[in-house]
């Protein structure tokens, strides 16, 4: 990639074959391949491991996917995306565009861990992309301005999909506790942005834990 990286999400389903050591093994080794591994014990029926990589070799990703199953760890479902710099974040600071297209993961004291995707409506009603810029430019100041009052309780990474996956965007909040990120989602719907124009896939919940700790968790 030129600018950026690859980031795929892995909600996988764990049955009590599963090979931990070997899994452990396969996040370690992507590490050491030069990718970010976050991991996270997942609550629902969806899945019981979220895996979070980000890298910016694809065969790094792939070989992580691949000795993830060969270890008992299969996806249910998955996710990819790439980071970015939207078009409406053009002038922010150096430092805040660099976190944007290559973060690091995952932040200190924010152990909550959430995904979605999420697109823009393009309805009759509400076309998003036959709206001027100017208007969708102030919308999204809006939605920025919502999220500044989470400002030291939640991190959020969106990364872009379109012509990747399902939706337009993936969204990865990190956070102190569920409440936050309960509050912060009902809170930005409320903007203009999203109570017209958004569109939500399906929302994974867990808290970050090493691979081996989560793995313990599916098992017991």
């Amino acid at each position: 990639m030129e600018t950026g990286v690859c980031v795929l999400h892995l909600f996988c389903h764990v049955g009590p074959d599963v090979d931990v050591a070997a899994a452990s093994t396969a996040v370690e080794r992507a590490t050491a391949d030069g990718c970010q591994v976050v991991t996270a014990s997942m609550l629902g029926h969806r899945c019981d491991l979220g895996v979070m990589a980000i890298c910016a070799d694809l065969t790094v990703l792939r070989r992580l996917q691949s000795a993830l199953r060969a270890a008992g760890v299969c996806p249910t479902t998955s996710y990819l995306s790439i980071t970015e710099v939207s078009e409406y974040a053009k002038g922010l600071p150096a430092e805040a565009l660099a976190d944007r297209l290559y973060p690091q993961l995952p932040p200190e004291g924010k152990p909550a861990f959430c995904f979605y995707p999420m697109s823009k409506v393009r309805e009759a009603h509400a076309n998003w992309y036959a709206t001027p810029f100017d208007e969708r430019t102030e919308m999204m100041m809006e939605h920025g301005r919502s999220g500044r009052n989470f400002a030291g309780r939640i991190v959020q990474l969106v990364t872009a999909s379109t012509g990747l996956d399902s939706h337009e965007w993936g969204v990865t909040l990190f956070a102190v506790n569920l409440e936050t990120i309960k509050d912060v989602v009902y809170t930005m719907r409320f903007d203009r942005g999203s109570a017209l124009y958004g569109e939500f896939g399906d929302f994974y919940i867990g808290y970050l834990a090493p691979i081996g700790d989560a793995l313990a968790d599916a098992l017991n």
